[in-house]
């Protein structure tokens, strides 16, 4: 699996302009942004990291108190508020300052604070994630804070397959899993595909 050079390049050309950098790689559930984002990660080097969206997914506690828990992955699962305030920070770190960020374990089906170190000597920071490009509820200042954002484009039935793989891998039945895609993800990527048009840059991804 291979990123187009040109994507690595048009990175490092934002690089350049500025010391810290922040780049956006939005798209529907099971679109490949992860994959996207580690491949420019191990192209750029040492001085990428890579901080999800997902981290500031809401406790299983949380979405059940609210009765949301078979809603998770919808916008108002996230901690969209708290999400702004560390995009906010890693776009003017303090000298010597070292940010942490909340990674989300598939596993464990939850999020684990201060997992991810973002050092001051960060130059490129990538963050991934459904919602990036949502212009509503609180996730409308979003787009604002990133210095460029990605929409990566996948054909729909081949999405859907991997969503179904990925939620069979991590306990669910086929059945089940379907399910899910069908009642949960897929409305979810129909209002993520809505607002594609906001990104700076459509990247096809069928690998």
């Amino acid at each position: 699996m291979q990123l187009p050079a040109s994507l690595i390049e048009r990175a490092r050309a934002l690089m350049a302009r500025s010391p810290r950098v922040l780049l956006g790689i939005a798209g529907a559930p099971g679109a490949g942004k992860s994959t996207v984002a580690q491949l420019l990660a191990e192209a750029i080097g040492p001085s990428a990291v890579i901080v999800p969206m997902d981290g500031f997914h809401l406790a299983n506690q949380e979405l059940a108190r609210l009765g949301r828990a078979e809603r998770k992955g919808a916008p108002d699962t996230f901690d969209a508020a708290g999400y702004r305030a560390l995009l906010e920070r890693l776009r003017t770190p303090q000298e010597g300052e070292v940010i942490y960020a909340p990674f989300f374990d598939r596993a464990l089906e939850e999020g684990i604070a201060g997992a991810i170190a973002v050092p001051a000597s960060t130059q490129l920071v990538i963050s991934e994630g459904n919602y990036l490009l949502l212009p509503e509820e609180g996730w409308a200042p979003v787009a604002e804070l990133f210095d460029e954002c990605w929409y990566v484009a996948v054909p729909g039935e081949l999405r859907r397959q991997r969503l179904v793989e990925r939620h069979c891998r991590y306990g669910r039945t086929l059945e089940q899993a379907q399910a899910w895609v069908r009642d949960t993800d897929e409305p979810n990527a129909l209002r993520i595909e809505a607002h594609r048009q906001r990104a700076a840059l459509q990247v096809p991804w069928d690998q």
